[in-house]
C-alpha cells in the first residue's frame, strides 16, 4: 500500500551541512567500490575533512586539513607547516606513498575528490586557485579527464553562484589591482559529479528535495533552508538525518593562517 504524502522544512546550518553532505558522498557506491577496491584520494579542503572522517572513522582536524581558504573576510591560505598531507587509500586502507604517485596509477573506477568555492544551478562546480600553476586541481584534471575517472565534488549551497562559468570569465591572478587577501583564479569543473546537501539527501532517502532559502543570524549566518517532500516513511528518515547533524560544530581555529592586508 502506498504511504500518505508527508513534507518537512529543516534548516542546516553550514557546518551541519558538511556533515549530512559527508554521510551522503560516504555511502556512495562509486565511493565505496573505490574505497574497498581500487584508489580514493580525498584532497584538501573542509568538506573533504568532514568526508575523511565519515570514511575513516577518525578525527580529522578540519581547518589543518584545507589549504586555500576563505576566512575573517580575506582570501587566504593555511600554513603549509601545518597542513595536513591528504589522504590516500588503496584497496581500503591509508597509505603513505603522495597523492600525485597514486594518481599516476588511477583507472577509470578510481576517485578523486575536490572540494569547491562555488558551485551553480546548472551542478558546475568552481574551485579557487592561488598557485599560477594551478594547484591541486592543475595536477590532477588532465589525468582524471584524460582516463576518466570519478571527480566527486563535495560543496554546500552556501557557495551558490549564478553561474560558474561566467565568473570565471572574470577571474585570474594577474586581473586584479586591488584584493582582500590573496587573488585568484576560478577553475571550473563541468564534468565533476557535485554533491550538495541536495543530492546527499536524495541520496540517503527517497524524497524530494528544494532549495528554499539561504542565510541566517546569530549563528545560523551561510544556513539553507530545504523543503523535503515524498511518502511519509521517506520524509522522516530524511528529517532524522537532519536531527542528527544538527549542532555539528563550526569550522573554527581559521584567524592564525589568514594574510594580512
Amino acid at each position: 500500500m502506498k504511504m500518505a504524502p508527508s513534507c518537512a522544512l529543516v534548516v542546516l546550518t553550514p557546518a551541519e551541512s558538511k556533515r549530512l553532505i559527508a554521510k551522503g558522498v560516504a555511502a556512495m557506491p562509486v565511493v565505496r567500490k573505490a574505497f574497498e577496491r581500487g584508489r580514493l584520494i580525498i584532497a584538501n579542503g573542509t568538506t573533504n575533512a568532514f568526508v575523511a572522517e565519515e570514511l575513516l572513522g577518525m578525527e580529522v582536524p578540519k581547518v589543518r586539513y584545507a589549504a586555500g581558504i576563505v576566512a575573517e573576510g580575506r582570501l587566504g591560505v593555511t600554513d603549509g607547516k601545518e597542513r595536513l598531507l591528504l589522504f590516500v587509500c588503496v584497496k581500503g586502507k591509508r597509505v603513505d606513498t603522495p597523492w600525485q604517485e597514486v594518481l599516476r596509477e588511477f583507472e577509470a573506477e578510481d576517485v578523486f575528490m575536490k572540494g569547491a568555492n562555488a558551485v551553480d544551478r546548472q551542478g558546475i562546480a568552481g574551485v579557487l586557485v592561488g598557485s599560477p600553476e594551478g594547484g591541486t586541481v592543475g595536477a590532477s584534471l588532465g589525468i582524471l579527464s584524460a582516463r576518466g575517472c570519478h571527480l566527486i565534488v563535495p560543496v554546500g549551497l552556501e557557495k551558490l553562484v549564478p553561474s560558474v562559468m561566467e565568473a570565471a570569465g572574470h577571474m585570474g591572478i594577474g586581473r586584479f589591482d586591488r584584493v582582500t587577501g590573496l587573488p585568484c583564479g576560478l577553475v571550473p569543473l563541468p564534468a565533476a559529479k557535485v554533491v550538495t546537501e541536495i543530492q546527499a539527501l536524495k541520496m540517503l532517502a527517497d524524497v524530494g528535495v528544494w532549495h528554499a532559502a539561504s542565510g541566517g543570524i546569530c549563528g545560523s549566518e551561510g544556513a539553507v533552508v530545504l523543503s523535503l517532500e515524498g511518502e511519509a516513511e521517506e520524509v522522516e528518515k530524511a528529517f532524522s538525518l537532519v536531527v542528527s547533524v544538527k549542532g555539528e560544530g563550526r569550522v573554527a581555529g581559521a584567524s592564525r593562517s589568514c594574510p594580512t592586508d
